[in-house]
């Protein structure tokens, strides 16, 4: 059977005739009378209803965006099989199909209720593609503000702290600071049920009333922060780095906020000026990273792992389907010795570290690529994973638009070749990684060897040897047992956050993942 080519519009008529009912009535000197004659022996005008058809309109649906949809899935999506609507024989006939797309006007409530399996906890879309790109690049429309969300006591009461502030944004030129604490915006309070309106809803602007922890007591101070989103917003994904002195060890700290393409020469400056201390050993903070691209995970793993270009990093999984098409070229990840050269990289030898282990500090912020660093470098060197259980993404996506020339898979080089009619951009799992070992049974995060909550009272500050995160590394690192306290007193156990609350950001980029030459959207069967 032939599908839908890209272009079709279905034009339904539904039989069904509208009909007009015309009320004849007479109205003198403003009020209804029965007789239009001024003598009282006038025949009576009996109230008369007249039926006349109305003429039929064709009611045209657009099916446009559901074929995109259904023709990607059916081919790329990881649960193609498990979806009976997404079956290769779900149609006999082309009319069928058609007739199918078109009993399903909405596209999103076609896509979420028709094509996506109930498992599925990471397949995202927007009607405008541009915003998916941008996201993957770290660009966005927002104030700046990077906080957590928690309730408060047993209560359906929410409160938020800050996690950080990017640099350059809004947030960045206002009194408020890491470990500060709001429990209400406009006036309002938060809870369960508002929260996301006010917080993430289509305001740009919003007023934070901050508060205040005192004996384990959230309470309202006076203090408002007025903030503002602004458009393009392009986060530095290196946010703090440095080293750290303690006894005869030289220990690098390092902290990447999302596995943006691009950043990969910067990354390996940091561990050049690593090298070039002397560093022993590595603290790599990835507590606030969702993911990103795998080939800079790819590159983050081998700086610290080594160049060993035959070393399996991870493998892709695909639905039955593609997986009898791929061979080892398109599946398998190994550990690289050069930049790259995505998004203007200089393909530069890599300042590796060549470290028997690492120290990874991760939460239940921590996913996808960060996710598949950990597990890609564990059958190769020893992993001591200090914080909290971490989300379990151990899938990877694709940004698909429609091209079909192109496979649909989103090219920059393409743009020109989208259609104008759909400009969709949709992001669906079409994978599931393992490493080398063949272990890839983390969906339920990954557990700490060492754990540690952040304690909203006592946050710290990011790459000071003080905060608490990092001190109980530098204590593992160094033997040397510390006199202070890790007991933690509200720790951080969010509901949501600024990055949790948008999918897009807990997502694994894959560079390798659909040979398009192999197949055709357009004739698919």
């Amino acid at each position: 059977m032939n599908v839908l080519e890209i272009g079709t519009f279905i034009a339904i008529n539904k039989n069904k005739k509208t009909m007009k009912k015309i009320f004849l009535s007479l109205l003198c000197l403003g009020l209804v009378v029965i007789s239009c004659n001024k003598k009282d022996d006038a025949p009576i005008i009996d109230e008369e209803e007249i039926v006349i058809p109305e003429e039929e309109v064709p009611v045209v649906v657009d099916i446009e965006v559901q074929n995109f949809f259904w023709q990607t899935l059916n081919l790329y999506y990881f649960w193609q099989g498990d979806v009976p609507d997404l079956a290769d024989d779900r149609f006999d006939t082309q009319a069928g199909y058609e007739e199918f797309l078109t009993a399903n006007p909405e596209p999103v409530a076609f896509l979420e209720n028709k094509l996506l399996f109930s498992e599925d906890r990471f397949t995202f879309y927007s009607d405008d593609y541009t915003d998916l790109v941008n996201s993957s690049a770290g660009v966005s429309k927002s104030n700046g503000l990077q906080f957590g969300l928690s309730l408060i006591g047993n209560t359906d009461d929410v409160f938020g702290y800050v996690e950080y502030i990017i640099k350059g944004s809004d947030a960045s030129t206002k009194d408020i600071k890491r470990g500060e604490v709001f429990t209400g915006v406009n006036g309002t309070n938060l809870n369960r049920t508002n929260y996301i309106d006010l917080l993430f809803g289509d305001n740009d602007t919003y007023t934070l009333n901050m508060a205040e922890i005192v004996n384990n007591t959230i309470s309202p101070i006076n203090k408002e922060v007025t903030l503002t989103k602004q458009e393009g917003l392009q986060e530095d994904p290196i946010y703090v780095t440095d080293v750290i002195t303690s006894g005869d060890k030289k220990i690098g700290y390092f902290m990447y906020n999302q596995f943006v393409s691009g950043s990969e020469d910067a990354m390996n400056a940091v561990f050049a000026d690593f090298k070039s201390q002397g560093v022993t050993d590595l603290v790599l903070d990835l507590r606030y990273n969702l993911g990103g691209r795998g080939s800079t995970a790819t590159i983050l793993a081998s700086l610290i792992k080594g160049t060993t270009i035959t070393d399996l990093l991870f493998r892709t999984i695909y639905n039955a389907k593609l997986q009898a098409e791929f061979d080892s070229s398109s599946t398998d990840n190994y550990f690289v010795s050069t930049t790259g050269t995505f998004d203007g990289n200089s393909n530069a030898a890599l300042n590796t570290l060549n470290l028997s282990q690492v120290y990874i500090i991760a939460t239940s912020s921590s996913a996808s690529a960060s996710e598949l660093v950990m597990v890609g470098l564990e059958p190769y060197i020893n992993v001591v994973h200090i914080g909290s259980t971490t989300v379990g993404k151990n899938q990877g996506s694709v940004l698909f638009v429609d091209d079909p020339e192109g496979g649909n898979v989103y090219d920059e080089t393409r743009v020109n070749n989208i259609n104008p009619n759909v400009q969709w951009g949709l992001q669906p799992i079409i994978s599931r990684v393992e490493n080398s070992a063949g272990f890839s049974d983390y969906a339920d995060g990954l557990i700490p060897d060492i754990a540690l909550d952040e304690d909203i009272t006592n946050l710290g500050v990011l790459g000071d040897s003080n905060e608490p995160l990092l001190a109980r590394a530098i204590q593992e690192i160094t033997g040397v047992g510390a006199k202070r306290s890790f007991d933690v007193m509200i720790p951080a156990r969010v509901i949501s956050s600024s990055k949790l609350h948008d999918p897009r950001n807990a997502t694994l980029l894959l560079n390798n993942s659909v040979p398009t030459s192999k197949f055709s959207l357009t004739q698919k069967k």
